[in-house]
């Protein structure tokens, strides 16, 4: 067996998370609510700016995965969740292993906690090209599979924001990245899908980035 798959390695990840989904802007899932319109369908993508499984570097490297649920998933009330998931191209055949440790719930920390609430069915799993860019202020997030998946957004902005000011959330109830980090939000000025069954286009719904900052196994 090779490291990255053994159960116990300690593993840490760093970077940026967003999303995009159908629901109005504000999200309700990040405030642990039903999803505006009784069921969601969404982008979620990762940047990992630093992290490593055991010596296996992952710097600098994309994850993507695509979801869609019914119900509110905080509550343990939703049904038939499904995803699927997109590893970077430019990972080596040990990074894949241990990003699939990490994101598969096996290795721990936050991804097994939130995987054991949410439950979903994997409808597929490819690796692929991925582009994910965030503005340095957060006046926009995107990324890309190309002919697949494209996701953007713009910081939300309104008359009585201060220039250059961001709309941020703390402390919240339903963060998808777990607890400690600051949520931003944005509108998607993009979000369409067509995957492993997945197919949507939305447009000037909720969009929100946060930072992530993961450890495991424990």
């Amino acid at each position: 067996m090779t490291e990255q798959a053994t159960p116990g390695t300690s593993w840490h990840l760093a970077g940026d998370w967003f999303d995009a989904c159908k629901c109005a802007i504000p999200c309700p899932c990040t405030f642990a609510q039903p999803p505006t319109y009784g069921d969601c369908e969404g982008v979620m993508a990762w940047h990992i700016r630093e992290g490593n499984f055991g010596d296996v570097r992952l710097d600098d490297i994309n994850v993507l995965m695509l979801v869609s649920f019914e119900g509110n998933a905080w509550a343990g009330t939703h049904k038939e969740p499904y995803a699927a998931i997109f590893l970077d191209e430019r990972a080596d055949d040990q990074q894949r292993a241990a990003l699939g440790s990490i994101f598969g719930g096996e290795a721990g920390g936050w991804p097994a906690e939130f995987g054991s609430m949410f439950h979903p069915e994997m409808r597929g799993m490819d690796v692929v090209p991925i582009r994910v860019e965030v503005d340095e202020d957060l006046a926009a997030w995107r990324a890309e599979i190309p002919g697949r998946v494209t996701a953007a957004a713009e910081a939300l902005t309104g008359p009585t924001t201060p220039d250059g000011a961001r709309v941020q959330l703390l402390n919240a109830p339903g963060s998808e990245v777990g607890t400690g980090q600051v949520a931003t939000w944005g509108r998607a000025t993009v979000d369409r899908a067509d995957a492993f069954g997945f197919s949507w286009e939305h447009t000037g719904k909720s969009s929100k980035y946060f930072p992530f900052d993961w450890s495991g196994p424990d």
